[in-house]
């Protein structure tokens, strides 16, 4: 399809391309990257365009690539009035999201204890299929924990208070609603709760790095103050809970599209009016299941604390284990943006997609809100993560959204044909990087090659200007669900 150059990191498929287009699509990349984007993703956030009630562009970050209905890295905001939810814009692993603990502890003083602190986490934080969780809950129990999300945790002793400050949107979604789920669903989620899970979620411990382009003042308020720091990024999100609410809305939206009299180009982009029953009973789940998501992670960052104690012989204080932040990647949330149609509330859809709001926000925390949200893209076991921070020029150009990893260039399939597990670990290992893994298969599908080079695909939305470096954070040890 024809693509228009915007910009040096912008083009645009102009809305008579395809029929039924409402909106351009807008690709947020680079030419390097561009060039290398597989067609198929461009189909897919062509069909977004169309979708009923979008507004303004449907959009995809630099790590985009091919996934159900929307590309992952895809991004979309609809009008509450006579605009669309749709399953296919949040993915199955609902609020699959980052979180990133700083510690005051350096390299130098974690890399003689590294090997017993890996194998304490990966005894601590469950990982791989089927994996379950140290929280035993009752059905009740569960259902006021996907309500409440990690307020929740506050009162079970899992949560520092700072933690809920330090999470999107307090780490609760509003409208939760545990009628909206199904009981296999909740069968699913009810022994799930801080664990890893499998895919691509990890925990990893990570040191600081700066280049030149990092914003060391914007570090400093995060709480990252100098080279070698060490950090732990937790990845993972509401697992079989979050995939099974996922797959019983798509099951029930297709009756619901001949209801409404809603077509598409593809089936996977099922949807129904966010203002009818079912729009409002998928969203009630979805949130539920974003909750779910809040506290796993917040449970998995208890269980790090508890395992860097016991190693270094210090309270997770004293080893100043703070909350950097927490973001969701796979979620829809009302914001109010301007928009095509003048200033008004939309339901955007981030599907491998960050929130990126700038300086000046109410809804971050007081201590951020001079700089901007911190935002944290996990790139390959292999190649490292970043620290960027939200700006204006994001809420201006793209419903406040940057990317959100490196973004697949290979599928899980063809990984393992490349390599197996085990030579992986041991080419990680030669690189200095230890790695515990619930399946060697598993691992194989992460190799770094499979991915693109995050490196790139960040200096696509720092240059844009959607998002700015604050810090490069390198891997030593992993755990890989």
């Amino acid at each position: 399809m024809e693509k228009i150059k915007i910009d040096d990191y912008t083009w645009e498929i102009p809305k008579g391309t395809k029929p039924g287009m409402k909106v351009p699509a807008r690709l947020i990349t680079s030419k390097e990257l561009l060039d290398q984007l597989d067609e198929g993703v461009v189909e897919q956030i062509t069909n977004v365009a169309c979708l009923p009630g979008i507004r303004k562009y449907a959009l995809c970050m630099p790590d985009g690539h091919r996934g159900y209905g929307f590309p992952i890295g895809g991004v979309a905001a609809f009008s509450l009035d006579g605009g669309v939810i749709s399953p296919g814009g949040i993915g199955f692993d609902i609020n699959c999201g980052v979180r990133l603990i700083r510690t005051s502890l350096t390299e130098d003083e974690v890399k003689p204890k590294l090997r017993e602190l890996i194998d304490i986490l990966f005894r601590l934080v469950p990982s791989g299929v089927g994996s379950k969780g140290f929280v035993k809950l009752s059905r009740p129990e569960f259902e006021r924990l996907v309500s409440e999300g990690t307020p929740w945790c506050l009162k079970k002793g899992y949560a520092w208070k700072s933690d809920l400050e330090c999470t999107e949107q307090g780490g609760v979604i509003p409208g939760a609603n545990p009628d909206s789920v199904s009981d296999r669903a909740k069968k699913r989620g009810l022994d799930q709760v801080g664990t890893l899970g499998s895919g691509n979620h990890y925990l990893e411990i990570q040191k600081v790095d700066f280049d030149e382009q990092c914003d060391r003042s914007v570090a400093s308020v995060f709480g990252i103050d100098r080279p070698g720091q060490i950090t732990v990024m937790v990845h993972c999100g509401s697992r079989g809970f979050g995939h099974q609410i996922g797959t019983d809305y798509l099951q029930s939206f297709g009756p619901a599209m001949k209801k409404y009299g809603i077509h598409t180009n593809d089936r996977e982009l099922a949807c129904a009016p966010f203002d009818s029953p079912e729009g409002k009973a998928y969203y009630e789940a979805m949130a539920c299941a974003a909750n779910s998501a809040f506290v796993n992670r917040q449970v998995i960052t208890h269980q790090v604390r508890e395992g860097f104690s016991r190693v270094f012989g210090k309270s997770a204080e004293e080893l100043g284990m703070n909350l950097v932040y927490d973001v969701a990647h796979n979620i829809a949330k009302i914001e109010t943006h301007d928009t095509d149609r003048g200033r008004e509330k939309v339901i955007v859809h981030r599907k491998g997609a960050t929130r990126a709001f700038g300086p000046g926000n109410t809804e971050l925390p007081e201590k951020y809100r001079q700089v901007g949200q911190p935002v944290l893209v996990g790139g390959s076991m292999q190649t490292g993560s970043y620290i960027l921070v939200g700006t204006a020029m994001a809420k201006r150009l793209t419903f406040a959204s940057t990317m959100h990893g490196a973004g697949r260039v290979m599928s899980r399939a063809a990984a393992t044909r490349k390599i197996r597990g085990q030579q992986l670990r041991d080419q990680m290992e030669k690189q200095g990087i230890i790695v515990r893994a619930a399946s060697m298969r598993g691992l194989a599908e992460e190799a770094g090659f499979a991915y693109k080079n995050v490196d790139t695909v960040v200096n696509a939305v720092h240059n844009l200007g959607i998002s700015k470096k604050v810090a490069h954070l390198t891997p030593l040890a992993n755990v890989k669900g």
